[in-house]
């Protein structure tokens, strides 16, 4: 809840502040500048005697702090070109080397707070915005001249026990650097402030850690000095010890500082007669904000706290006690005019041990529109008490904080809200709110806070539809319904933050929707359809949950807006599958292919076509077809010999060769070849004379090459142009192969480049290259030889070669025999 107004984003995104750096530095600051928790090295209470040396590059958190490190040089300190934070407190340092620190150019955040350094180091990083170096033992605040590259410095804190004094060029390195914070002191008191030491400076908001008892004339020439610096803030902590006697005013000069806006003052004991005073000087200057934090206040008047009448006008609005101890069996006495707090529109008390509201000073406040009595004692009838007139109760009340109280019943409360006619937002988190009858809420209330209150699934029931700003954080949520949201037409903020839901239903529909909380549940999934709801949403908080990194995330990774994400990436993370825990989502990755069965089918179908595409193509380039066909016709055969092998197993050849030549070779075989052998006793197998009529052309060729001994290839340019030749080269070729001898002759009747041979003739080339080939020569005496060669080949199938005709009766004898025993099986 936004207690002064301040918009919800600015609330939640709560980074580094100067606050924390005099709080040392605790808390989670590094979200600053830190892109990945996987890139955070948290090394604190490891008993380490000097910084660890193997850590990756990619660091830019390092945690050292309670640990055992005395030194810090270049040659220990390890490169991390990456480094934005480095803590290292309570570790005893008592010496950095120069220049120990130029291998972290990346240096953002430094805290070496709370060591044994005797001297301020030389610091030269150019990027860096927070310096702190409080609580050492350095005997002085003058800083090196190194410190004038700190041009980036916003907030420098410094303080040292062993420093009783400032001079007047200890800060003239940073002179030319306006710092938006600066922290000095130990808590010791000083014993010297050289006047203009601070006055060369540039600020915008100073903490002053030092006690002035007893030397008030040093707190005033050091305000004159921050009057010059035209600070808006000032910080005073402890600024007088517990047994001061006050009896000055040392803050008078605050009514001639007319830059100052803002005063805090922590940790001091406080009596009634320094009060009058002080508020006095108050009441006069130009101071709009005053807080007190963490004080002891003492009634040293009989009469208590009287602040008597002023004629001037007063510019204070806010007024804060955070943390007030009073020593006393009574509540203190204040007794002031309503006149001086006609302007105040914020009120703070808190942890103030407040059980009974004190209405008649609160509640007729004119222009207070924001009170705060969080983290008290107050109970549903301790702050609308019985006693108290509430006809005309807090006529300009607009936000109405009570956390940390002890508040019950939501029925009797949403009742009493009807008597604050402006009453905007109500922040009842941390109490003990139970759900029993029907609430009541007034029209005009829009904002509830109800946060870590074991409430349940049935709060909604218990809201009002005016609401727009809804708070259910840690409240034992399990689920959340469309029935719910349709309760809340007005809805702009939702928070529900630790809770118990494990997933956000898809038909979810808040139209006016602006920022959506849902860390820190039990969501492993967001889906697309979820957001479709919510058109105007501007701020998303869904980190720490255990995300299951699937493709169900895919769309969130690669489509969501991540401007919109809160703490991007650093609290989302990957809880499922094992091989994935605590891997960033950031750093998941998966593909579009991967996740879309849609798209799996397309790429697959397009991949298919274009593969057997490029294979149709190359099929077709290499004369697959006909390599196809021949393939059919040799598994035709191979089955046909297999089913007629017992027949013919042991019979002979018929032919000493089959001869296959083109039809345009017709006149060499007919004239020379065939002649020639036939006349020297040798049976061939011609196709012109010897295929069986009717039979189809290939069965006549393979029965005649499976006949022969020899199959005799006459080779011409022509015998590769013919489409015959090459199945009859063909059923030879795998003939040869399948009795394992050599049965082809190749009678060459002129010279074939090899480069004219078709691609499909590539084993005729690998033949022509490792075979013996018969070249038919022109000359008639080498023809003689020619005759010789092929004739002493054939002779050696005499043996095997028959009569074809006995042959052919041996076969068809066989397939009677075969058909009758098959007609006696059947009739018998």
């Amino acid at each position: 809840m936004s207690p002064r107004g301040t918009s919800l984003v600015l609330l939640v995104v709560t980074l580094l502040t100067p606050d924390c750096v005099a709080a040392g530095m605790d808390g989670n600051q590094f979200d600053m500048c830190v892109t990945s928790r996987r890139r955070v090295a948290d090394l604190s209470n490891q008993n380490l005697t000097s910084f660890p040396l193997h850590l990756p590059n990619t660091t830019e958190y390092l945690d050292i702090s309670h640990n055992s490190i005395q030194s810090i040089t270049t040659q220990v300190f390890p490169r991390l070109p990456l480094l934005c934070f480095l803590k290292a407190t309570h570790c005893g340092l008592r010496d950095i080397s120069p220049k120990v620190f130029q291998h972290t150019p990346a240096l953002q955040v430094l805290d070496i707070s709370s060591n044994k350094l005797t001297i301020i180091p030389d610091i030269s990083l150019p990027r860096l915005t927070i310096l702190d170096l409080a609580d050492n033992l350095y005997q002085g605040y003058q800083l090196p001249e190194c410190f004038q590259n700190l041009t980036n410095l916003q907030v420098l804190s410094l303080g040292s026990k062993a420093a009783p004094s400032v001079n007047l060029n200890d800060f003239k390195p940073v002179m030319n650097i306006p710092l938006q914070h600066l922290v000095l002191g130990a808590g010791v008191p000083w014993q010297m402030y050289e006047s203009g030491a601070l006055g060369m400076l540039s600020l915008q908001k100073v903490s002053l850690f030092t006690n002035f008892c007893g030397r008030f004339s040093v707190f005033d020439n050091l305000l004159v000095d921050l009057n010059v610096t035209r600070a808006s803030a000032l910080r005073f902590v402890t600024v007088f010890s517990d047994d001061c006697n006050v009896t000055d005013d040392p803050f008078q000069i605050l009514k001639a500082m007319p830059h100052v806006r803002t005063l805090t003052i922590e940790n001091t004991w406080l009596n009634s007669s320094f009060m009058e005073k002080f508020l006095k000087n108050v009441w006069l200057s130009s101071i709009e904000d005053l807080t007190f934090v963490n004080i002891t206040y003492n009634e040293d008047t009989p009469d208590g706290f009287q602040f008597h009448p002023l004629n001037h006008s007063i510019s204070l609005r806010s007024v804060t006690f955070d943390t007030v101890i009073h020593y006393q069996y009574r509540y203190p006495t204040v007794n002031i005019s309503f006149k001086y707090a006609s302007n105040l529109n914020y009120v703070r008390f808190s942890r103030s041990g407040m059980n009974i509201l004190p209405c008649k000073l609160l509640s007729v406040l004119p222009t207070l529109e924001t009170l705060d009595v969080s983290d008290n004692l107050l109970s549903d009838l301790g702050f609308w008490w019985p006693s108290c007139s509430y006809t005309s109760v807090f006529p300009k009340l607009k936000h109405l904080l009570l956390s940390k109280n002890r508040f019950r019943s939501l029925s009797f409360i949403s009742g009493r809200t009807h008597e604050m006619k402006h009453l905007e937002s109500l922040d009842l988190s941390f109490n003990s709110i139970y759900l029993k009858k029907r609430c009541k809420w007034p029209a005009h209330l829009i904002e509830l806070n109800l946060g870590n209150n074991n409430l349940g699934n049935s709060i909604f029931k218990h809201l009002s539809p005016n609401f727009q700003r809804i708070y259910l954080s840690k409240t034992g949520i399990t689920a959340i319904t469309q029935e719910d949201m349709s309760r809340f037409p007005k809805l702009t903020h939702l928070k529900l933050s630790a809770n118990s839901i494990q997933v956000l239903p898809e038909l979810l529909d808040a139209p006016n929707l602006i920022s959506l909380y849902v860390d820190q549940n039990a969501i492993t999934s967001l889906s697309r359809h979820v957001f479709g709801g919510f058109p105007k949403l501007q701020l998303l908080k869904a980190g720490n949950n255990p995300f299951i990194c699937s493709c169900d995330l895919h769309w969130f990774l690669t489509d969501f807006n991540k401007s919109l994400l809160l703490i991007w990436p650093l609290d989302y993370l990957c809880s499922t599958p094992k091989q994935f825990k605590g891997l960033p989502l950031s750093e998941y990755k998966t593909s579009v292919i991967s996740c879309e069965i849609w798209l799996q089918t397309t790429v697959g179908f397009s991949v298919l076509l274009l593969v057997a595409t490029t294979f149709g193509l190359v099929f077709y380039k290499l004369d697959g077809v006909w390599y196809t066909k021949m393939l059919w016709v040799w598994i035709r055969v191979k089955r046909r010999g297999k089913k007629r092998s017992h027949l013919v197993k042991n019979m002979s050849f018929s032919y000493h060769a089959f001869i296959s030549y083109s039809h345009q070779d017709a006149n060499f075989v007919s004239s020379e070849l065939v002649p020639s052998l036939e006349n020297a006793g040798f049976f061939l197998c011609v196709h012109e004379r010897d295929f069986v009529p009717g039979d189809w052309i290939i069965d006549n060729i393979i029965n005649c090459v499976e006949s022969s001994y020899k199959t005799l290839f006459v080779l011409s340019k022509h015998f590769v142009q013919s489409e015959w030749c090459n199945y009859e080269l063909f059923f030879a070729q795998h003939r040869a192969i399948d009795i394992q001898e050599d049965s082809l002759v190749f009678i060459l009747l002129e010279p074939i480049p090899t480069d004219c041979l078709p691609k499909k003739y590539l084993r005729l080339r690998s033949l022509l290259q490792q075979q013996t080939y018969l070249e038919w020569p022109k000359d008639e005496r080498k023809q003689q030889v020619f005759w010789a060669s092929l004739k002493s080949m054939l002779r050696m199938a005499d043996k095997s070669v028959v009569l074809r005709d006995m042959a052919v009766d041996l076969a068809d004898t066989a397939i009677l025999l075969s058909n009758q025993i098959r007609f006696n099986t059947l009739y018998d």
